[in-house]
């Protein structure tokens, strides 16, 4: 990628198992993003200006083999695997390779469980059981990716057992129990170790949430905010939540129906005069009554006000890296829609990163969540 100033981005191309470098190629067109909950990506073109670099990219880009890693000087800014490679001649005889990658926690939607898993009563710590698929994940053969593990806890235990032969996705099966009640947030979190230099990929799990550090990142505009865009959605907000399950029945011979929910009311929104907004949810592979319930509370805890997802595009400084993400910011705007001016603080629960190219500066997208949500 073209430096601007100091600023120099290096992608690196690594066995996936074994994270042996494989090469270093250049980039073009990158934009690469990060989130908690969801997997991020990496989008770029490989140009190939001669025969030499076209063999070295044939040997180095090996979707759902290789893993990429993304430098910004010394420090790692992204991590993850890549999953689709294109390359394209056009009418002037030019080649290149349009890449994309996922972060490492992409991985999982393509590995289901070899065997069955039982947390059964008095429960297991919700974190413990996460550790536990990814471990067993990284059991099989082939399986390690080298996600490393720590041992902290959330405090909150769960009872739940899960059959191989219900072929769920593992990374559907976390997302599950995050969603519960008293859940949480996860992520694959790509750094270099201090100590040793290291390329680390480590599963960071926070209850109820993902936060890092406590005084918050000012942004200002005017200032370093370039944009902004403040969304309130509706659409998707309900005081009345059922969640459905699958059938509790094991007789064939008698009619199924799917177990639902009690219905989740949140009634004070009632009292104050909003509408009835009812809202609902399948949960394949649950038919426990209790588990029902806890899920439609839990989801109707998440839908009961507007969803307000703020993205500010700023400039890169000393303060923006991806370390950022679960980090709290002051928003603090003067314009003609704020005339009085607006102090909010948000959380950053994702963010997209333009590297500098020809004539543009390097930038950086947040995905905000207020603190309160």
């Amino acid at each position: 990628m073209t430096p601007t100033g100091e600023v120099t981005y290096r992608a690196l191309f690594c066995d996936l198992r074994t994270d042996r470098v494989i090469d270093a190629l250049p980039l073009t067109e990158v934009e690469f993003d990060d989130f908690i909950g969801k997997p991020g990506q990496l989008r770029a073109t490989v140009p190939l200006p001669d025969e030499a670099l076209a063999a070295r990219a044939r040997e180095a880009l090996r979707p759902g083999r290789t893993a990429v890693w993304l430098e910004r000087g010394p420090d790692i800014w992204w991590g993850g695997i890549l999953w689709t490679c294109t390359p394209a001649g056009d009418e002037r005889g030019r080649l290149d390779v349009q890449i994309q990658a996922g972060t490492f926690d992409s991985y999982l939607d393509h590995r289901v469980l070899s065997g069955d898993l039982s947390f059964p009563a008095p429960g297991t710590d919700q974190f413990e059981i996460v550790r536990a698929l990814v471990r067993h994940v990284q059991e099989q053969p082939g399986g390690d990716i080298g996600i490393v593990l720590d041992d902290e806890l959330s405090g909150v235990l769960g009872s739940h057992a899960y059959a191989r032969t219900d072929l769920a996705r593992v990374r559907e099966i976390i997302d599950a129990l995050a969603a519960l009640q008293y859940g949480f947030e996860w992520r694959v979190q790509c750094y270099r170790d201090s100590g040793t230099g290291a390329r680390v990929k480590r599963l960071q799990l926070g209850h109820p949430r993902i936060s890092t550090g406590s005084v918050p990142i000012v942004l200002d505009r005017p200032g370093p905010v370039i944009t902004y865009s403040l969304p309130t959605d509706s659409t998707v907000q309900a005081n009345v939540w059922l969640a459905r399950g699958e059938t509790a029945n094991n007789n064939s011979a008698a009619a199924s129906l799917p177990q639902m929910s009690s219905p989740a009311v949140a009634a004070e929104d009632l009292d104050a005069g909003w509408p009835r907004l009812e809202g609902s949810s399948d949960h394949s592979g649950v038919s426990d009554q209790g588990v029902l319930d806890g899920l439609a509370r839990a989801e109707l805890a998440r839908a009961r006000r507007p969803q307000v997802i703020p993205e500010v595009t700023i400039r890169v400084d000393g303060r923006i890296t991806p370390a950022l993400i679960g980090a709290p910011v002051l928003l603090r705007i003067r314009d003609g829609w704020h005339q009085g001016g607006t102090d909010r603080r948000y959380r950053v629960v994702g963010l997209t990163v333009t590297p500098p190219g020809r004539g543009k500066g390097e930038t950086a997208k947040l995905y905000l969540e207020p603190e309160d949500a």
